[in-house]
């Protein structure tokens, strides 16, 4: 009983161990308009972070 629960063990995790190795899915490639999408995302989390900066109370440093 404990050989066969054993060798039900093993298989089970050599079967685990094969299904994490196959890809999932296939990698698409990003399209120009993707890119833009993404450029621009990022450049409004920059301006957004860049003005809560400068509003903050702690920053009045004037530059002139």
């Amino acid at each position: 009983m404990v050989m066969g629960l054993e060798r039900l063990v093993v298989s089970l995790k050599s079967k685990i161990r094969s299904l994490k190795m196959k890809k999932l899915y296939d990698k698409i490639e990003k399209s120009e308009s993707m890119r833009v999408e993404i450029r621009s995302r990022k450049a409004r989390k920059l301006i957004e972070e860049t003005m809560k900066i400068a509003d903050s109370p702690k920053s009045k440093t004037y530059a002139f």
